[in-house]
């Protein structure tokens, strides 16, 4: 009799064929199951205490995913999809998450009944395009000078957070934000909040306090006593280079024969210091930014001229103020010309909140750059507070380049749902089950909103697939206040939501199910790490 072969490496663990579909199947629900209970405006917060010890207070889908430590390949995965969301669109986070593990719930049965994965997710494949194409045909285009309902669409964002109280302030300050750094580029509109918005937090005062400046904050004092710390209409300039003698690229040794010779050398040293200083002083600066250092030289030349110097400063920042006051950063100070200087600045101010020093440059004619001043009672709060802001911020950056809405509240999940469960009934063969199944998985949205808010969710739900199946135009507006758990007209609430947020989240969740689905074997463990020791840990193939 031959001799059996041992192909994997007896370290390894392997799971294989329906049993590994199903493993990831239950992964799925299980990370779903831990944020389902933050979708809505009647969220639970999850407390969460990572291995540092530090506290995060949180119902952002994100958020609270990226703090889990999760062990199974498939889980990890389903956070991916809410770290994707959030990078893409900033809003959804929670609700792609929960939608990926109920499409892969809604699939188990298909799977129990060896129905082949590749025809469930054809059909899962064919349901999104109809979902999506559907949904940007019932969509409303938006008028983007309309801002009130831009201000309703982004407090429909920040409605289901935990600064809801606030929603008025946050969304004004995340619109202003918005407007003030759009800029246009060869007939292309380009919002880019991640670089030219920074929110800085200030522990201490009231949220009213919070505000959108109308220039650049930055976490730094005049370094000297003496320089100026207020200026009205200062021109300011901005340079990457440092203003010290220039050290050598390699270690140099200099050797000094006599006493004359140590004297020439501090003489070239201070020589080039008070050239470079001189080539500034030639365009009558009043505030000087730098990102290198200053020597003390440079520091007594410049404060007898009366120039204001801060030095350091990131280089994210120093973008940012260049963008706000129209000046360009210069690298090399004998090139500078008059058209690097920024006027653009009405006021420069240094002024102490709390125990430290900020730099104020505002009342710019302007400002391509913003900075977002946070006040609050605690740092959990500010930080809560941010994130809040950021989806706000993100929403309100989707709408202007995208400006097409469509009705919250689980409305249009449920519009959708209606219309792929109708064109199920044209399916002839086995792809029509999954295909309905996908609708089913889409009402998982409204579903969620009524548990939370504590209706009789059955009854809620047969109301309103009710309403959505008697078809009609005004059918698509319906769907779940999620304060009272009832069913209501969203245009009379005023909750709508960006298309773009809508059809990323529906692709996002259909191609993480499918991605999951079609995995028929997982291998762990086949290699050990080099440098483990043993036998090489070659972990190949080996035969008995």
């Amino acid at each position: 009799m031959q001799a059996p072969v041992v192909v994997l490496n007896s370290n390894a663990k392997r799971e294989s064929g329906r049993r590994a579909q199903l493993t990831n199947i239950a992964a799925g629900k299980a990370v779903s199951d831990i944020i389902r209970t933050t979708l809505g405006p009647r969220a639970m917060l999850k407390m969460i205490l990572d291995a540092s010890g530090s506290l995060t207070l949180t119902n952002d889908g994100n958020a609270i995913l990226r703090e889990v430590d999760v062990s199974h390949p498939a889980a990890k995965s389903i956070i991916e999809l809410s770290r994707t969301q959030d990078e893409e669109v900033g809003d959804g986070t929670t609700t792609v998450a929960v939608l990926a593990g109920e499409l892969l719930s809604v699939a188990e049965p298909f799977i129990k009944a060896s129905m082949h994965p590749t025809v469930v997710v054809r059909a899962y494949f064919a349901a999104l395009d109809e979902a999506v194409r559907y949904a940007e045909q019932v969509a409303m285009v938006l008028d983007a000078n309309d801002t009130k309902k831009l201000e309703a669409i982004v407090a429909s964002c920040i409605g289901t957070k935990y600064m809801h109280r606030h929603s008025d302030l946050l969304v004004r300050m995340a619109l202003a934000a918005v407007k003030t750094v759009r800029d246009t580029v060869d007939d292309r509109v380009l919002i880019d909040t991640k670089t030219y918005v920074k929110v800085e937090k200030l522990p201490g005062g009231e949220m009213e306090d919070s505000r959108v400046l109308d220039g650049v904050m930055l976490a730094k004092d005049v370094t000297a006593a003496n320089m100026r710390r207020r200026i009205v209409k200062p021109r300011v300039l901005l340079v990457d280079c440092p203003l010290e003698y220039r050290k050598a690229e390699s270690a140099t040794n200099v050797e000094l024969t006599k006493e004359a010779d140590f004297r020439a050398l501090l003489a070239a040293e201070e020589e080039y210091v008070t050239r470079i200083v001189g080539d500034l002083l030639v365009h009558k600066p009043d505030l000087l930014i730098t990102e290198k250092g200053v020597s003390d030289l440079a520091l007594h030349l410049l404060a007898k001229a009366n120039v204001s110097v801060i030095r350091r400063v990131r280089k994210t920042d120093n973008n940012r103020v260049a963008r706000a006051v129209g000046a360009t950063i210069v690298s090399r100070t004998s090139e500078i010309v008059e058209t690097d200087v920024g006027t653009g600045a009405g006021l420069f101010e240094v002024t102490k909140v709390g125990d430290d020093y900020f730099t104020f440059i505002t009342g710019c004619e302007n400002p391509r750059a913003c900075t977002v001043l946070l006040r609050g009672g605690s740092k959990d709060v500010l930080n809560e507070v941010e994130r809040n802001l950021q989806d706000a911020l993100c929403v309100a950056r989707n709408i202007l380049l995208h400006p097409k809405m469509v009705p919250g509240g689980g409305a249009i999940e449920m519009a959708v749902a209606a219309h792929l469960t109708a064109k199920s009934k044209t399916l002839t063969d086995v792809s029509a089950a999954p295909y309905r199944a996908v609708a089913s998985a889409l009402e998982v949205v409204p579903r969620t909103l009524a548990e939370n808010c504590g209706a009789k969710v059955i009854r809620v739900l047969t109301a309103l697939r009710a309403k959505h199946s008697s078809g009609g135009g005004e059918a698509l507006f319906f769907g779940i206040d999620g304060r009272s758990g009832e069913v209501v007209d969203m245009r009379a609430l005023g909750v709508w939501e960006p298309l773009i947020v809508k059809t990323q989240t529906m692709k996002t969740a259909v191609e993480a199910a499918a991605m999951l689905l079609r995995i028929d074997d997982i291998v762990s463990g086949l290699s050990k790490p080099k440098g483990s020791g043993g036998d090489g840990g070659s972990g190949g193939f080996e035969e008995e």
